[in-house]
């Protein structure tokens, strides 16, 4: 069995927001903060929390978007400068976490404890803390990493036991495995291997293994990279960065569609310029659980492209030119496959995260939204639009019960902005619900903006809702009415403070 050495700069996304030392910080991508400043955190503000609930426990918090493309860029002279001075090997996991064999470093430098060592001094000089972590796998190394921790060869499984199973980072497969009471990796390892492969997927079973103290994804004797690897020449050289990016992104795509059909999958992709006049070729390798993205290995290009660029790797301003730009997989074992699409649809998931990601790229992360249902009591709010690629368990739908839920059957639309309506009895009056819920006047008359005035032909409710009433300014009190009219109508309507709306339409 290897042993992997992880080096993690704690908060790395922080850091490049260049927040001051004492200040609130929180960086967001989507919705939800994915690091935090210590101030920030001893206010109560947690990673994978939504923004809303971090302001709400932090009321200073400044929030910054996160910009991958800037931490790729100064995450890179700190690659340099490890691989210059301590290792001459290592994989960017992401930027401010690397991971590198330590078998043969170690062994030079004069032990693991040695190795560690050297690591922190190292970053030290490029003025930044870091922690380092060594085990059997990269996923426990990492972990380890966050503890400064050397867990002992064969150790590892033991390392992990205690987890919690939501670290291995497959969140459906960690919310079913709690409600079935294995809520920890220990507890998960236990399992029969192939009880989770046969119960849960291929998926489950490289987590099984991860749990266990194994690698996820085991090598297999397959072609090596070259193979499937793709690439670009330029003629003239190219010397911006841009076009080279834009390149980046549809040679991605032509490696994912080569990789699908020839049923591989990759676990490590290596970026690599060559420079015109035979100057010397840059490289660098990312690791990544699963499957990058065309996006996302065009950002990671273009980091590294402007890093080394800044670094003067081109010869100033990239003078000499770009010559070839190529992509090589690396660490190729079988696909494990995918559930495909029901009922024989053309497009495949992976084609639907394609063409979102495309859009999103174009019109924004908020244009693409998928439809989940959520708790709540009106039609309105049961039904949520979240922007695709949002993390489901972040908005999951709420336990009941929901006191005053509307019953079936359910509307055919709901509005936007409900449409003022006045909602009268026979004698012409404002039809009122009491406050014990009582229509002292039966409705006769409905009278909808847009839609005219009919007859009242049928009713049912009130139903009542009395929503933060602890809050006594968002407290809400209204109460819901269905109500068919003389034109075949049907309409959901809600009063309050004594003014009728009507929320949706049944048909």
């Amino acid at each position: 069995m290897g042993r992997v050495v992880a080096l993690w700069v704690p908060n790395w996304p922080v850091v490049v927001a260049e927040a001051e030392p004492e200040a609130a910080v929180a960086v967001v991508s989507k919705g939800v903060v994915l690091a935090c400043s210590a101030a920030a955190r001893a206010a109560g503000v947690r990673r994978r929390m939504r923004v809303r609930v971090a302001q709400g426990r932090c009321a200073e918090l400044r929030v910054v978007d996160r910009d991958l493309e800037a931490e790729i860029r100064a995450f890179e002279p700190v690659v340099r400068h490890l691989e210059e001075h301590v290792l001459a090997q290592l994989e960017v996991i992401r930027p401010g976490l690397v991971a590198a064999p330590s078998r043969g470093p170690a062994r030079y430098w004069g032990g693991e404890e040695e190795l560690a060592d050297r690591l922190r001094a190292a970053v030290a000089e490029c003025g930044h803390l870091a922690l380092v972590g060594m085990a059997d796998t990269v996923f426990a190394a990492a972990l380890a990493a966050r503890q400064d921790r050397i867990v002992t060869a064969g150790a590892t499984a033991g390392f992990l036991a205690p987890y919690p199973v939501g670290v291995l980072g497959l969140p459906r497969l960690a919310a079913l495995l709690e409600r079935l009471g294995v809520r920890t990796v220990g507890a998960f390892a236990a399992l029969p291997e192939e009880r989770v492969a046969a119960r849960f997927g291929a998926a489950a079973a490289d987590a099984h293994r991860t749990a266990g103290g194994v690698e996820a994804r085991p090598l297999t004797a397959l072609p090596a990279g070259e193979r499937y690897g793709v690439a670009q020449a330029f003629e003239p050289p190219e010397q911006r960065i841009e076009p080279v990016t834009f390149v980046a992104k549809a040679l991605a795509e032509q490696l994912h569609e080569r990789l699908g059909q020839a049923a591989l999958t990759c676990a490590r992709l290596e970026v690599a310029v060559e420079l015109a006049g035979g100057g010397a070729g840059l490289s660098r390798v990312f690791r990544h659980e699963g499957r990058l993205s065309a996006l996302a290995v065009a950002e990671r290009v273009r980091g590294v492209l402007q890093a080394w660029a800044d670094a003067g790797a081109f010869g100033g301003d990239v003078a000499g030119g770009i010559a070839k730009l190529v992509l090589r997989p690396e660490a190729l074992s079988a696909a494990s496959g995918r559930q495909q699409a029901l009922f024989g649809e053309a497009l495949t998931p992976e084609e639907v995260e394609r063409a979102a990601a495309r859009l999103q790229a174009l019109l924004g992360h908020q244009a693409v939204r998928r439809v989940e249902f959520g708790g709540g009591r009106g039609p309105a709010e049961r039904v949520r639009r979240i922007p695709f690629g949002d993390d489901d368990l972040v908005r999951r739908r709420p336990a009941g019960p929901w006191p005053g839920r509307l019953p079936a059957p359910h509307p055919a639309m709901v509005f936007a902005r409900p449409l003022p309506a006045v909602l009268t009895d026979a004698r012409g009056s404002l039809v009122e619900v009491s406050a014990r819920l009582e229509v002292p006047s039966a409705p006769a008359v409905l009278r909808i903006e847009g839609h005219g005035e009919a007859a009242v032909t049928g009713w049912a409710g009130p139903w009542p809702v009395l929503e933060q009433w602890w809050e006594p300014g968002r407290a809400r009190r209204i109460a819901r009415m269905q109500v068919t009219t003389q034109d075949g109508r049907a309409w959901l309507l809600v009063i309050s403070r004594s003014q009728w709306l009507a929320e949706a339409f049944y048909g």
